[in-house]
């Protein structure tokens, strides 16, 4: 059989929600604290080897560890930490989920150095206490969308409301990142970089054919603006390569198939819609435009849909990959349900739901079918279904998921949503 070694332990992967931003109305909100992951690190994880899932996104939260001044706490990081060592399970660290510490601003010129600068602090400490693996970092997670949402929706700090502020938003997170990329390199040089932002496909309103213009540029510029300019395409003079890029992540949701809206978020597709496009078209598209290794950085359903989601987001995985594709993995997120950012109402959509006892303590209880369905998938695909003592030892083979995609052939559809 042909050998072909994957990048990462194990092809599914998870993570948890670490959102730090400064909400609209209700200033620093730590997401990690309102879902008492910290808490319960070490179940969480548990959680993860017991499933057969050997990596997790995991977030460093730069507000909340950067004390100015060059000076950063990573106690927070601490039961993470220990909980990774413990169950094997290999993190993708994220720095900036959503927060940047007060003490900064995105657009004064020392917002590059600054991220820069905690960076590679959270290098040195990650060398110095994490298990000696391979090393995975997200500096700065799904740029394009959180240009959106601060810098043209008004939703978080710093509460942009048009989309110039969302371009220059953007164009700064984006040099910053690749300023820390190689920031992180210095202290560890086989260092990899997961690059995340959502799959999103824009259309013009039915009625409004004047906007197919501007769903246009949405859909095909806007939308790859950040891994455009990190990986050297546009903006060149910032320094960004493909090495800089490196592996990208492509997050799909059910509202990332969109009709234009001249204010505010755009209006998700509705089931059945003639306009929404095959999800193994997307991929390949993005896979094509920038040429790096894929992971799907993010996927789930909601509520009972979960099982039939996970189900038929990897049938169009596996389109992908009979097309060429170089997919090395697929990331159920989050691993525990979060609350919506808007009402406060648990979103249903984590492999675990969270039930709150009389003590406060929020009880992790794993969605049957979700679970089911990754296990009938573990099996086709040849896939661990629990971690072993060393789940490093030897690369994940992907030669086994090729073959399953060429005798399943799966065809690409558009009744995923």
């Amino acid at each position: 059989m042909t050998h072909k070694p994957g990048i990462f332990p194990t092809f599914f992967l998870s993570g948890f929600e670490c959102s730090t931003f400064k909400w609209k109305d209700q200033g620093r909100r730590d997401l990690c604290e309102e879902t008492q992951h910290r808490a319960h690190a070490d179940e969480d994880y548990r959680m993860l080897a017991e499933l057969g899932i050997g990596v997790a996104r995991e977030g460093i939260p730069w507000p909340l560890v950067d004390r100015g001044g060059g000076t950063y706490d990573f106690d927070y990081i601490q039961p993470f930490l220990q909980a990774q060592r413990r169950w094997q399970v290999l993190p993708i660290w994220d720095l900036c989920h959503y927060g940047y510490p007060d003490h900064c601003d995105p657009f004064s010129a020392d917002f590059a150095k600054e991220f820069a600068d905690y960076a590679r602090a959270c290098a040195r400490h990650v060398a110095e206490h994490d298990f000696h693996g391979p090393h995975f970092f997200t500096p700065m997670n799904e740029i394009t969308f959180f240009g959106y949402m601060a810098g043209e929706w008004g939703w978080a700090a710093p509460f942009g409301k048009d989309r110039e502020t969302r371009r220059r938003l953007t164009l700064a997170m984006c040099r910053a990142d690749i300023a820390a990329v190689k920031a992180i390199r210095e202290v560890l040089p086989d260092a990899r970089m997961v690059h995340i932002d959502p799959l999103i496909h824009v259309v013009a309103p039915l009625n409004r054919p004047d906007l197919e213009d501007e769903a246009r540029r949405e859909r095909e510029e806007d939308a790859h603006i950040a891994f455009d300019v990190i990986g050297g395409g546009r903006h060149p003079e910032f320094g960004g390569s493909p090495e800089v890029l490196d592996i990208v992540g492509f997050n799909n949701y059910s509202f990332g198939q969109m009709e234009l809206s001249e204010e505010g978020p755009h209006k998700a597709l509705p089931p059945g819609d003639p306009r929404i496009r095959p999800l193994a078209d997307l991929i390949e598209e993005g896979a094509k435009r920038h040429g790096r290794p894929v992971i799907i950085a993010e996927t789930s359903g909601l509520k009972g849909g979960r099982g039939d989601w996970l189900h038929d987001v990897t049938c169009e995985a596996l389109a992908a990959v009979n097309r060429g594709v170089d997919l090395h993995g697929i990331c159920l997120f989050p691993a525990v349900d979060m609350p919506d950012w808007h009402n406060g109402e648990w979103l249903n959509n984590g492999i675990a739901d969270l039930e709150r006892l009389p003590s406060g303590a929020l009880m992790r209880k794993p969605f049957p079918p979700y679970v089911a369905e990754l296990r009938r998938w573990q099996h086709r695909l040849h896939r661990a279904t629990a971690l072993d003592e060393n789940p490093f030892d030897t690369a994940v083979e992907l030669e086994d998921v090729v073959i399953a995609a060429k005798e399943l052939a799966p065809a690409a559809d558009t009744d995923w949503h």
